[in-house]
């Protein structure tokens, strides 16, 4: 299945073998023993990074929570009136999804499926490019595609890829989706990828956006036995990209003490009940400093401590808990905060 698939989830080879996913999660352990498969999230995908893209039915299902988590978080940094571009991809399509509360806004994108997420918000104008329809990801590509984007100016590009590394940046592996990616960059004046730690160390063939080219990561927080992803995060922010880590803890935004920012109002998403912002009303949440394995904890007079890396300190990494007003309506944004030095 992982060879004909490129990638499979637990979920699906546990109702096709017909058994717990406990017994799979031990073969595919074994399976990637002997080399012929790797491990990620929830999944399975063919070893070694310079594989082919796994197709949309297969990616839907992996780091599912991760995904629902960066997109609430991403959806925050959007304003009223901004016109944008988002890739394809399947974490990009969480965002489009929130995306459609946002008034005014202008989208500019090559994902049918992405188009399809706003086709019903009538506050949102959805602009398609030309292009050839690749069936594997509902992405329009080729000549077409990027000779529509030829003189377009936004504010923002949210991309994702196959996957995402300090020294090489954000990759995939279609040629043709890198090359209208590379084309979307072009449009925009900051660079956004969204990217679940699964991705983070991997290389895949074609490179999309080089690292210096990233304004801002938003990702979900490494798990302890993840130090590859840990440590391609730390060397992100050493070049300068602002890191944003969404929560997937799932618990109420209150009970996640503030740091010294205090409250700021993040995105709507489903972590929990509605959660009062000191500053910011109803339904904003705090914010919180994850250290990731190797950083220092937190200040003692509060401030938190950067990434710890060459020069005076790395770029700060911050976590936002998404949570819901009791409407379901967004409840607030987060703050656009620029690397801090300590």
């Amino acid at each position: 299945m992982v060879r004909a698939n490129g990638a499979v989830s637990l979920r699906e080879l546990a109702r096709v073998v017909q058994t717990s996913e406990v017994t799979v999660r031990r073969d595919v352990r074994a399976l990637e023993a002997e080399g012929l498969l790797d491990r990620r999230h929830g999944g399975a995908v063919l070893p070694g990074g310079f594989t082919r893209e796994s197709g949309f039915p297969q990616k839907a299902h992996l780091a599912t929570a991760e995904k629902t988590a960066i997109a609430d978080l991403a959806a925050g940094l959007v304003e009223e009136g901004e016109a944008v571009v988002v890739g394809a991809g399947t974490t990009t399509q969480e965002l489009a999804r929130r995306l459609a509360r946002v008034p005014g806004l202008t989208v500019v994108t090559n994902s049918l499926l992405v188009a399809q997420a706003l086709a019903h918000a009538n506050r949102v104008e959805v602009v398609m490019t030309g292009g050839t329809l690749r069936g594997s990801n509902y992405a329009l590509v080729g000549s077409g595609a990027e000779q529509s984007l030829q003189g377009l100016r936004v504010s923002r590009a949210f991309l994702s890829g196959s996957g995402l590394t300090a020294e090489r940046g954000l990759s995939t592996s279609n040629m043709l989706s890198a090359s209208v990616d590379r084309a979307l960059v072009q449009a925009a004046a900051e660079v956004v990828v969204l990217a679940d730690h699964t991705k983070l160390g991997v290389d895949t063939m074609f490179q999309t956006v080089p690292p210096e080219a990233i304004t801002r990561l938003v990702t979900d927080e490494p798990p302890p036995h993840e130090e590859r992803a840990a440590a391609e995060l730390r060397a992100l922010a050493d070049q300068g990209v602002r890191i944003e880590v969404a929560s997937t803890g799932g618990g109420p935004a209150g009970a996640v003490p503030a740091g010294p920012l205090g409250a700021v109002g993040g995105p709507a998403g489903t972590a929990g009940p509605e959660a009062g912002g000191a500053a910011g009303g109803p339904g904003r949440p705090p914010r919180r400093d994850v250290p990731l394995p190797g950083q220092r904890g937190r200040h003692p007079q509060g401030a938190p401590q950067g990434i710890q890396g060459g020069g005076s300190g790395g770029a700060q990494l911050r976590a936002a808990v998404p949570a819901t007003s009791g409407e379901g309506s967004p409840a607030g944004r987060v703050a656009d905060l620029a690397p801090r030095r300590y």
